[in-house]
């Protein structure tokens, strides 16, 4: 149960993200008050209030950022993409869920029967989605695409970029400080701070030893940022020269050393073939290397249900390499089995909320398969309609990017690319883990805004600005002094 002082933070969010949009540049006060959010604020914890979506550090930090950039940089957050396709797929991904509430009316009902008498007996029942249920969905859709829309209009520039990458080389050097904490003394600090723990503390010790959490989800999330961080710092080091190439290159190597601590065997794989690419290998091949991640992301349901994923061989492999990494992934794969098989009764607009679509015990209501991948909450929920959209928003940016990759030759960002590669793996981690965090959408935008820069050249309305205060008549009162961090 979280304490007072996690329900504070949480409140106290609105002031911190105000103090970061009037001190910081607009690039910086998004993406600081996003990442923030998601590296301090305690996890779980939420508000829920009726009609709206719960309001936990996710969707108040994207409310945040998008509040900040209407009413203290006074701009104009551009709703639709230049990409018609992408439009689609974004108002596909905000309004699947009106026939998504507009199937789902009726209850689930759980019974049992008395003995050899035909008498049903109702043991319990998940509610049927109401017609208002509809604005509380379409709500939390929109919020989820915040980060995203942010993300497009202010970071997708070779600034924005390269701030993008600072911020989380930075952040993930800041946090490898309390994760080496709980690497030796166990994870605590958001007891301690927040006064619960927010998961299954058995999984946190691996390898006789223990795996960092600190204020996030699960450990296996740290992990993928610490990868998240040290492809940043690489990219950094790449496009860096002297002295400042050389403390790259050395928080390089100690984000490795971090890495390897964390003892998630997928994120370290993740790290194998990053590094290396994004250090050595030109930009067009490192494109196209996250473009084959985000492919296999999205075909992964259709290969599972055509049996076209060697399930057995891929399980052998892990056996080789660690029997208790190989009985987690064999847990996955049959919850997958389950879920896939519920998901498919209502495959095109899923099963809704109210946890309708997990597999149940159909007398008790128990709860028997749990879903762990992002992919099959997705699909479970929001059918195939809210998964295409979902994994194509996140997608396209990168088919773009590498479209427009050749046109661009050397005014291309260094930056662009790597940050495709980690949204990429991310996808990929996705298939294991829900692991689709604000943090995942503001680079999913920032990608997509580069490359619709590529595409369509710079857009002649207003960009965010390098000033101060409110627009007057179509220009920014610059009167207001702006510290730049």
């Amino acid at each position: 149960m979280p304490n007072p002082i996690a329900y504070l933070a949480l409140m106290l969010w609105p002031l911190v993200s105000v103090v970061l949009f009037r001190r910081l540049s607009p690039e910086r006060a998004v993406i600081w008050t996003i990442l923030g959010a998601y590296l301090v604020l305690p996890p779980i914890a939420e508000f829920d209030l009726p009609l709206v979506p719960d309001m936990d550090k996710f969707s108040i930090s994207s409310i945040c950022a998008f509040g900040g950039a209407l009413f203290i940089l006074r701009d104009k957050v551009r709703i639709w993409p230049r990409s018609t396709f992408t439009a689609l797929l974004a108002l596909g991904f905000v309004l699947v869920a009106i026939p998504t509430v507009l199937t789902n009316r009726e209850p689930i009902v759980f019974e049992v029967l008395s003995g050899a008498d035909p008498i049903v007996f109702e043991t319990g029942s998940l509610p049927g989605l109401r017609l208002i249920d509809m604005a509380s969905v379409l709500s939390n859709q929109m919020i989820v695409l915040l980060p995203f829309l942010l993300g497009r209009q202010y970071l997708g520039t070779d600034k924005g970029l390269r701030e993008l990458a600072l911020a989380f080389a930075i952040g993930g050097l800041a946090y490898s400080v309390p994760s080496l904490f709980e690497i030796r003394f166990s994870p605590q600090l958001n007891t301690w701070i927040y006064g619960f723990f927010q998961h299954s503390f058995a999984q946190m010790m691996r390898d006789g030893g223990f795996r960092p959490i600190v204020f996030l989800p699960h450990a296996l999330w740290l992990a993928l940022f610490m990868v998240t961080a040290l492809v940043s710092a690489v990219a950094l080091a790449r496009n860096t020269e002297g002295a400042e190439q050389r403390r790259w290159m050395v928080a390089v190597v100690y984000l490795l050393i971090v890495l390897y601590l964390c003892k998630s065997l997928a994120s370290q794989l993740y790290a194998l073939g990053l590094v290396p690419m994004v250090f050595l290998v030109p930009y067009r091949w490192q494109a196209l290397l996250a473009v084959v991640l985000a492919m296999v992301a999205i075909s992964w349901p259709m290969l599972r249900n055509l049996g076209l994923i060697p399930l057995d061989a891929i399980l052998a492999q892990a056996e080789a390499i660690s029997p208790d990494r190989a009985h987690s992934l064999g847990y996955r794969f049959d919850n997958e089995n389950a879920l896939l098989q519920r998901a498919h009764e209502k495959d095109l607009f899923g099963w809704g909320g109210w946890g309708r679509n997990l597999v149940r015990h159909m007398a008790t209501g128990e709860i028997l398969s749990i879903p762990d991948g992002r992919w099959i909450l997705t699909f479970g929920t929001f059918g195939w309609v809210g998964y295409l959209c979902e994994m194509g928003l996140l997608a396209l940016p990168m088919v773009m990017l590498f479209m427009q990759i050749g046109k661009a030759g050397r005014s291309l960002s260094p930056f662009a690319t790597p940050m495709a590669l980690i949204l990429g793996a991310t996808m990929v981690d996705m298939l294991l883990n829900d692991t689709l965090v604000p943090v995942v959408w503001l680079v999913a935008g920032a990608v997509l805004g580069y490359a619709e820069t590529l595409r369509f050249g710079r857009e002649q309305t207003p960009r965010p600005f390098t000033g101060d205060g409110p627009m007057i008549g179509g220009t920014r009162n610059r009167s207001r002094r702006r510290t730049v961090m």
